[in-house]
């Protein structure tokens, strides 16, 4: 590097700041950066936070793939059963990348008390029924245990708990009609040993767990028969591809639904957090870059006469915008420290803090997830700098417009 060319660089470097035309336009550079950032990783955190959510929570109630028999029944409820004693079950051997098989059934039933009733989904498990979400749903008591064969306890959700005044350890009954409404119907006792909310009050309000025993004796089954399978996968990613292996490897009787077949409504709607994503990363650098430019052109013409005497020292014209485009290097790299700063601040407040609550009925979380990754920091702080860097490159091109004869004679 020349002489000329180092006293420049010290010379911006040091006045940068102090100029009273540059240093409010430098700042507000700055803060675009630094506000872009952070909006940035909110909208990327929140947006994958709350469609993971979201997505747990549907599949705590049915799986990633349910197999059930081919029959013309679109309700919840299992009407035809299925032998257990399958090739697939417990563990699902010919397809890699399965992680859990239970059995379960469900039958639809009223909830009666001395003073009210209410429809819900009796869905009943067994011994091999995966607790892990409903673990982190529990809000009062215990998992129900199914070592016994007969055992009345059940799972109900706070929803149910509170339209039927419930409490921890009240029993009550359960009516099941029969086809024949001159029968009279099936009675099942059923103590509360836990309360949950999963926060998705539509499924919520639907369904409390039970011991299957039961729904296998109400509907005359074989106790190896049952309503439906329900797959876990390591690999959300893979549910599509791994839903047609599956199907594949089944009888040709069975049929399989992913849970976002199931529920398409529900996961077309969180795709759409997706767009809103790129929609907000890309207004945001623009605004940042915009900022920048803004800033760039500034510092170019407040230095008009600096870069008329580099010129007239023999400096060429891109070893002048070099000198300009790493000032303006630095004062993104400074955004994006404070940007990064204040924006993992604010997400790990709201990770463990819980500052910011949702409305559940809405958005079927009662808190805004947020899902902190260093990967995806990275790339946004790497695309941001590129992408800011690149869109000053234009503004840059005026030094080569710029005479040194009028250079420096400007004032």
């Amino acid at each position: 590097m020349n002489y000329e060319y180092f006293i420049a660089k010290r010379i911006i470097g040091s006045k940068a700041y102090k100029s009273s035309i540059s240093a409010p336009i430098i700042k507000i550079g700055i803060s675009a950066i630094t506000i872009g950032l952070i909006v940035m990783m909110i909208a990327i955190a929140t947006g994958i936070g709350l469609q993971q959510k979201i997505r747990d929570k549907v599949v705590a109630f049915n799986g990633h793939i349910t197999i059930t028999n081919y029959d013309s029944n679109n309700s919840q409820e299992s009407v035809f059963p299925i032998s257990k004693n399958q090739d697939f079950y417990p563990e699902f051997k010919s397809v890699e990348g399965v992680n859990h098989v239970q059995v379960v059934a469900t039958k639809f039933g009223v909830i009666r008390t001395e003073t009210d009733f209410e429809g819900a989904i009796y869905k009943g498990v067994d011994n091999d029924y995966n607790w892990q979400y409903f673990n982190e749903f529990l809000i009062e008591g215990r998992l129900p245990s199914f070592k016994d064969k007969w055992n009345e306890e059940v799972l109900i959700s706070e929803y149910l708990a509170n339209r039927l005044g419930f409490k921890l350890v009240d029993e009550f009954q359960m009516v099941f009609a029969k086809d024949d409404p001159e029968k009279l119907p099936n009675y099942l006792k059923c103590k509360i040993v836990g309360i949950y909310n999963s926060g998705f009050q539509d499924l919520d309000k639907q369904f409390l767990i039970g011991n299957i025993k039961h729904i296998q004796r109400i509907n005359k089954w074989d106790e190896d028969q049952v309503g439906n399978f329900e797959v876990f996968l390591n690999d959300y990613s893979q549910i599509q591809q791994k839903g047609i292996e599956i199907y594949q490897n089944t009888p040709s009787t069975f049929n399989t639904q992913t849970v976002i077949e199931k529920y398409d409504s529900i996961f077309e709607w969180i795709k759409i957090f997706d767009k809103n994503i790129y929609g907000i990363i890309g207004i945001m650098i623009l605004i940042a870059g915009i900022n920048m430019i803004t800033a760039l052109l500034v510092l170019i013409l407040e230095r008009t006469q600096m870069i008329g005497i580099l010129k007239a020292l023999g400096s060429n014209n891109w070893s002048i915008r070099k000198l300009f485009l790493y000032n303006a290097s630095y004062l993104i790299l400074l955004g994006l420290f404070w940007g990064n700063l204040l924006g993992l601040a604010l997400l790990f407040a709201q990770k463990y803090l819980k500052l910011f609550p949702l409305d559940p009925s809405v958005y079927y979380v009662a808190e805004a997830p947020v899902y902190i990754s260093f990967g995806y920091i990275l790339v946004l702080n790497i695309g941001t700098l590129i992408l800011c860097f690149l869109m000053l490159l234009v503004p840059s091109y005026i030094i080569t417009k710029i005479s040194p004869i009028k250079a420096i004679r400007f004032n």
